[in-house]
């Protein structure tokens, strides 16, 4: 089953930051998981708990401790690990990742109107197969670039509940990425 199709039926995605959220994601009803921590000694590990419990893996290149910010990592990655999928802010990243055929999802910060009007440029450099789009908890927002952009949108970030979830699916969002515990729980219920 694709990433895309996989995220329609189960758009709940776990976010984890240690080990200790790792274990509960792999115990959750999550089917996606994405990993927010590890360095170039560890990733591997984390990747391989996540598809030994039939998971999918999305490795969120920024935050790897040990790599650079240069597209060499994104090589690193697809020979040391299964991971399915790339997260990153950077567009050469995002580009690279995709290149190389991870799913690549382009995360952006919408915090005022200039970085929601450079949304079309930062996906035109990027060309990712779906946006991550922080904060998700703001539905009003997450309408709009999702009637904006003809590519699937993940609301991430301040997703703190079951009504901030709903919100952000309501708005246009494919799914939802959260580091919450307790939103993780809901993934059993939505769509």
């Amino acid at each position: 089953m694709s990433l895309m199709s996989l995220l329609k039926q189960h758009p709940l995605i776990a976010a984890v930051k240690d080990n200790q959220s790792l274990q509960l994601a792999l115990e959750s009803d999550c089917q996606v998981i994405s990993v927010l921590y590890g360095n170039i000694c560890t990733i591997t590990g984390i990747v391989q708990q996540i598809k030994k419990a039939n998971k999918y893996a999305l490795v969120h290149v920024d935050l790897l401790e040990g790599t650079s910010n240069k597209e060499i990592v994104i090589n690193f990655l697809k020979l040391v690990t299964q991971a399915d999928g790339v997260i990153s802010t950077k567009a050469p990243m995002v580009k690279a990742a995709r290149a190389q055929g991870f799913f690549a999802i382009h995360r952006l910060f919408i915090v005022d109107s200039i970085s929601y009007h450079n949304i079309d440029k930062q996906i035109a450099q990027s060309n990712p197969d779906c946006i991550e789009i922080l904060p998700g908890c703001m539905p009003k927002v997450m309408k709009w670039v999702t009637e904006k952009i003809d590519l699937p949108v993940i609301a991430g970030g301040l997703v703190c509940d079951a009504e901030d979830a709903n919100n952000a699916l309501n708005a246009g969002a494919l799914a939802i990425s959260t580091t919450n515990t307790g939103v993780w729980q809901l993934a059993k219920y939505l769509p």
